[in-house]
């Protein structure tokens, strides 16, 4: 079915290719950075500019939507196909900041073309993700005048700081994202040209760990040797967390871990993977080691293990140093977690192994910083998984693969639940070199067309699939 309206579907892409690009730039170009509360103005302007695309792409009820004080949301909708299922489309236009500005080859906030790909912040995490489902709509309702199903989609604008109004926004607008299938496109392919479909996501937990040996800080000269140092309680610390080539070493900590299937093990084995070449998109010099446990590939370990990284300690600033004995040093431990493990369990877990038995008896407090959120799997099987597959080897010309992923997609979880186990199709639209978040951010502009008449298919092989 379908086969005249998705040749012409493919023809409008490839003919306003141009016009996507310069659509992506008008996004890029907007620093809509939600992560430092100084970018306001800018977050309201870029839901605003994806507003006016959507219009443009044909959608209808466009508007600006939000719960509470939130970040503005972009909504529209199609829903001229009676009886067809509803796809319900995600993104998110917010972005992160722009550290390490001098690593960046061109200007972050223009969209610049070098050697295949699209630089800049936010081109692939997740402004390319609007515009590409915008384009597979458009290349639809340009050609043929119409859908074979039914869309609602929504980009949100406050991704990058943990969605913390979306589940509160779904709740409140149930009956307004009803929907049958869920298509976020917010993750990656495992390297160019090869489509994957994320099946399972890591949730995460945050601690906040606190040390605290004196009420001043006191001269290093007179009380060095003598007072507690909490910089150095805080670092022996943070060491019950480091593991060689074994599991991390807390106790129970992984005793809930579910076990990868026979056949999930042989499709990560038959997965290609470049280590060199990930360490060379990375920055990862030859002579540090991968953080492996023995045994475990790179996929396994960042798809199906938990893993604990500390991502801020603060004792003193280096710039205003002094020699004293500092009377308190901080952390922030962030812990992603894997099926089956409970979040509040690992919390209790951590802090207990954090907590307990503190050198030379100074306070060690910690406590949860944030919301954790749960980590999501599903079995990708089922008629919407099938036409994704199908609709991905049309767009990509290769087989789409199953995969894991390492980070965390907090809403997954509780929209497929409120939506009563929707299927939730999780594509691809990043791959290794695509830096998300880094220096020098960038799309692959081939895979970015091949993810749009991807999109295009899709639609066409739910409809088809929904009439049999």
């Amino acid at each position: 079915m379908f086969e005249t309206e998705l040749k012409n579907a493919e023809a409008w892409i490839d003919n306003n290719q141009a016009s996507l690009i310069s659509d992506l730039r008008d996004l890029v170009k907007i620093p809509s950075i939600s992560t430092d509360g100084e970018h306001q103005k800018e977050i309201e302007l870029s839901a605003e500019a994806v507003c006016l695309q959507m219009k443009k792409a044909g959608l209808n009820n466009v508007e600006i939507l939000r719960t509470g004080d939130s970040n503005p949301f972009a909504y529209g909708e199609w829903l001229g196909a009676p009886n067809q299922p509803t796809l319900f489309l995600y993104s998110h236009h917010d972005v992160q900041p722009i550290n390490y500005e001098h690593l960046w080859l061109s200007p972050p906030w223009e969209l610049t073309s070098r050697e295949g790909r699209l630089f800049g912040r936010g081109a692939a995490d997740d402004k390319g993700a609007s515009v590409a489902q915008l384009a597979a709509i458009a290349s639809w309702l340009k050609t043929a005048g119409k859908l074979p199903v039914n869309v609602k989609m929504l980009v949100e604008g406050e991704e990058e700081v943990g969605s913390k109004n979306l589940v509160k926004f779904f709740s409140e607008n149930r009956s307004r994202i009803q929907a049958d299938i869920i298509v976020v496109c917010d993750t990656e392919n495992i390297r160019v040209g090869l489509p994957s479909i994320t099946y399972s996501l890591r949730g995460v937990v945050t601690l906040l760990v606190e040390v605290k040996s004196a009420l001043i800080p006191v001269h290093s000269g007179m009380a060095g040797g003598a007072f507690a140092d909490s910089a150095l309680a805080l670092a022996k610390v943070l060491s019950r967390l480091c593991w060689e080539d074994g599991p991390i070493p807390i106790p129970g900590f992984n005793d809930s871990v579910k076990p990868l299937t026979d056949s999930e093990r042989k499709v990560i084995e038959s997965l290609p993977v470049d280590a060199d070449a990930l360490r060379k998109s990375l920055g990862v010099p030859d002579h540090v080691k991968f953080a492996l446990q023995k045994g475990k590939s790179i996929y396994e370990q960042t798809w199906r293990h938990p893993a604990v990284t500390v991502i801020a300690i603060e004792a003193s600033n280096i710039k205003g140093a002094s020699n004293q004995v500092l009377p308190t040093a901080s952390a922030l431990v962030s812990c992603r977690i894997v099926p089956d493990q409970d979040p509040k369990h690992v919390e209790e877990l951590l802090c207990k192994a954090l907590s307990a038995d503190s050198p030379w008896g100074v306070e060690v407090k910690v406590t949860a910083h944030g919301s954790s959120v749960d980590w999501w799997m599903t079995d990708p099987k089922g008629p919407a998984f099938e036409a994704a597959i199908a609709a991905l080897e049309k767009g990509f010309k290769a087989k789409p693969v199953g995969i894991g992923c390492g980070g965390t997609i907090g809403f997954v979880r509780p929209l497929v639940e409120l939506l009563g186990g929707a299927p939730a199709l999780l594509l691809g639209i990043e791959d290794p070199d695509s830096n998300a978040h880094a220096p020098n951010e960038s799309l692959h502009e081939g895979d970015w067309i091949k993810l749009i008449k991807s999109m295009a298919h899709l639609f066409g092989e739910i409809a088809s699939r929904s009439a049999k």
